[in-house]
């Protein structure tokens, strides 16, 4: 499914690239596993191959789709018709999707919000789990640092 180099993000972790493949046996079970490096954490992280489907790994996004998502992190508008907790509930699916583009909706939602009101510490942690993700996936699909990527997602907020 995956090969080595190949840029992934895993959801609810982040932006990572699989740097080997390796055949460990653990607990009496020789299996392959993906070994993957998370730069935004600098931890490695081991996934049997045979796991992967489960947990919605998929490969970094390419540029045509990163424009789509972009102009609807810039122009899009949070529906503020829900409740606190149906918000929290919408936001957290988009985040377990692992999708780019629900991602960045939350991101552009929750700080669009905090702009009218202070976010609860829930919402303030699912803010930055959703801003790390998008800065990963962003500064490897422009290949840029995790720091401008950082800025270009503020700068497209003002």
């Amino acid at each position: 499914m995956f090969k080595i180099g190949d840029q992934i993000i895993y959801p609810m972790q982040g932006a990572a690239v699989i740097d080997s493949i390796e055949e460990k046996v653990i607990q009496g079970v020789t299996q392959q596993y993906y070994i993957i490096h998370m730069p935004s954490s600098n931890m490695k992280l081991m996934i049997p191959k045979g796991n992967v489907s489960r947990t919605k790994i998929r490969l970094v996004e390419d540029h045509d789709h990163l424009e789509t998502v972009l102009d609807d992190f810039s122009n899009g508008h949070p529906d503020d018709s829900l409740s606190w907790k149906q918000k929290y509930d919408v936001n957290m699916k988009k985040l377990k999707s692992g999708e780019l583009l629900a991602g960045a909706q939350v991101v552009r939602d929750l700080t669009l919000q905090s702009k009218e009101k202070p976010l609860n510490p829930s919402e303030k942690e699912m803010l930055d789990t959703a801003k790390r993700m998008f800065v990963g996936e962003l500064s490897l699909i422009k290949g840029i640092s995790q720091l401008e990527a950082t800025e270009f997602i503020n700068e497209a907020l003002k």
